[in-house]
């Protein structure tokens, strides 16, 4: 019965955590949009808005679900997709906020489609990180919309998102996905030090494996996304139709 009321504890305390991360990154990300980014961020009607956000979000979900192990940095369940491409193209043309929602859309749709494997740990750390990319490049983005500001806002996303997700991942992830997939730290980080000898603690695993991860995944989203996102603005610009304007009149020059 004891462990029946440890295991139901930690799953509250999880759900909640997860709540509260949601909770928190739309809000501040509401609030900046409405202090900095109000005369950057595209305006459009709602309908309009929840449509382009849910077209992203399923095509971020179908790449969230093809994701793929890199066995040469780190354990198999730390794995790469490119779910963030659209989720950070969306997040260009719609503010930070629009970013959280695609993001927060492909977790849902993946969970629908596929589950989870990692007793939702890995739901959790995949929007998390992705927002710590997506919400400081978008922000960045839109305080200038131009090609130099676009470079600059995906290094700082990569830059953000490694540092934040190593801290996160030695803070919070790795106890969270011992305490609820049952697993002891010791073993999760033993298949950190089968790959890397350097590995011999979880702030270690963070450093050599998460945070090289992190940064490869960085610049596999950013390249993409400086290619890609001119030509789909444009499409996603005519979706938006007569309504869509933006405060500065200032179209992105990528």
């Amino acid at each position: 019965m004891g462990d029946l009321l440890k295991t139901a504890g930690d799953n509250i305390q999880f759900v909640l955590v997860c709540a509260a991360v949601i909770a928190v990154l739309a809000l501040g990300s509401k609030a900046v949009e409405r202090l900095w980014l109000k005369d950057s961020v595209a305006s459009m009607g709602s309908t309009k808005y929840i449509t382009i956000c849910a077209m992203l979000g399923a095509l971020a979900a179908v790449l969230h679900i093809f994701d793929f192990p890199v066995a040469f940095l780190a354990p198999g369940f730390y794995k790469l997709d490119f779910s963030e491409i659209p989720v950070m193209i969306g997040a260009f043309l719609l503010g930070p906020v629009g970013g959280v929602v695609i993001e927060l859309v492909k977790i849902l749709l993946k969970l629908v489609i596929k589950g989870t494997s990692t007793a939702f740990v890995g739901d959790l750390a995949n929007f998390v990180v992705g927002c710590s990319f997506v919400v400081p490049a978008s922000i960045i983005y839109h305080l200038k919309k131009t090609r130099r500001t676009a470079v600059a806002a995906l290094i700082t996303g990569t830059l953000v998102m490694s540092v934040f997700g190593s801290a996160f991942n030695a803070f919070y992830l790795i106890p969270a996905f011992a305490a609820l997939y049952g697993m002891p730290i010791d073993a999760i980080i033993g298949m950190g030090s089968a790959i890397n000898p350097a590995i011999t603690s979880v702030w270690t695993l963070a450093l050599f494996a998460v945070a090289p991860l992190n940064l490869l995944k960085g610049v596999l989203i950013s390249v993409p996304t400086m290619v890609l996102y001119k030509r789909i603005s444009r499409i996603l610009h005519n979706a938006a139709g007569e309504n869509y304007r933006t405060g500065n009149k200032r179209q992105p020059q990528m």
